[in-house]
């Protein structure tokens, strides 16, 4: 992913297939990721996702006649057969294109799951922001060259990968082009807490740090994205959805609009306080610095022309005189006023 700011972090609303075959469905999707999201606490404005993402399928190029013909007898299921099922969540090239035309009402940018080079027809209507390929086609290298072939930026996940199939997919994709992301993922649904494995986005970084590494969250909740982006994760994707309870296999796991909602204002109130690598005191700390900061006071009344010593002196609040280390400005000065017991030194009072 060329050319963003190191500390931004993009996140991407995952659709999929959440959409239950509807074209209103999966603009409805669109039109909530889309809401200004406000933090009233400092009255703050914050940007919403950066982009969505669908699933594009050739079943005729994925599924065997007998897996397509299988019973699927599911509370989920929308046909009796899988093959059925899947049909039903299909949509078409135009169908793909009209919901792009919708993100990009938004200024939202578009990725696009091609599962088959079958797919690649909708590139005569519109092109992706991004192609995505799924964990299960990591090592699916014919299709990943036809991906890299268009020369779009390609972002994919390891869910299912180790490190010589993420090697060889990277190897396949840059004889065509280097702008790759690479989502650690867990291809578990939902993922256990104990599978997550946040470290791997360390090694990532470490080992693949040419390119934008992110995370492909399945976890229930929104503490795992903003984890992932704490450790580096530049890239963030989570299902959504507008209701976890409708039907469909993928809702159950999905965010719902108030969880988007907190996601989201999470992760940007993670990227403004990443901040600088050192360490300083910040000009919104200085007033509550002058009210409750330490200063060198007197433990004694001081009369006028009276020199102060050392055993003369405490600590107390407000920070608005001298610190301790700055005693010696104090010790050894006559007062040239009384100065009451317990008060602050300031500067005007010494000589």
């Amino acid at each position: 992913m060329k050319n963003r700011e190191p500390d931004n972090i993009y996140i991407i609303g995952e659709i999929g297939q959440n959409h239950n075959g509807s074209v209103d469905l999966a603009k409805l999707l669109i039109d909530m990721i889309a809401r200004k999201i406000e933090e009233d606490d400092f009255d703050l404005v914050l940007k919403g996702m950066n982009a969505v993402k669908l699933t594009k399928r050739d079943l005729d190029d994925e599924l065997s006649p007998s897996e397509m013909n299988r019973p699927y007898d599911s509370i989920n299921s929308f046909g009796k057969t899988y093959g059925e099922h899947r049909a039903f969540l299909e949509l078409s090239d135009e169908e793909h294109f009209e919901i792009y035309k919708h993100a990009k009402s938004y200024n939202l940018d578009f990725v696009e799951t091609l599962c088959a080079k079958g797919c690649l027809s909708i590139l005569k209507l519109f092109s992706p922001d991004y192609l995505k390929v799924a964990s299960r086609d990591l090592t699916n290298l014919p299709l990943l060259s036809a991906l890299a072939e268009t020369k779009i930026p390609i972002i994919i996940s390891t869910g299912m990968a180790g490190k010589q199939e993420l090697d060889d997919a990277i190897e396949t994709i840059s004889s065509y082009h280097d702008d790759i992301s690479i989502l650690h993922c867990v291809s578990e649904y939902p993922t256990h807490p104990a599978h997550v494995n946040f470290r791997t986005i360390e090694y990532l970084l470490e080992n693949y740090g040419e390119y934008t590494i992110g995370f492909s969250d399945h976890t229930i909740g929104i503490s795992a994205p903003v984890i992932a982006a704490a450790m580096g994760a530049r890239i963030i994707e989570k299902h959504i959805t507008l209701d976890r309870r409708m039907k469909g296999s993928d809702q159950a796991g999905s965010l719902g609009p108030d969880g988007v909602n907190r996601m989201i204002r999470d992760l940007r109130l993670l990227e403004l306080g990443l901040g600088k690598k050192e360490i300083y005191v910040e000009p919104g700390v200085e007033k509550t610095r002058l009210k409750l900061e330490r200063s060198v006071a007197v433990n004694r009344s001081i009369k006028k022309g009276e020199r102060i010593e050392e055993k003369d002196l405490r600590l107390i609040s407000p920070g608005n005189g001298f610190t301790w280390t700055q005693r010696s400005n104090v010790i050894g000065k006559k007062a040239i006023c009384d100065i009451p017991n317990g008060e602050v030194i300031q500067r005007e009072m010494i000589s």
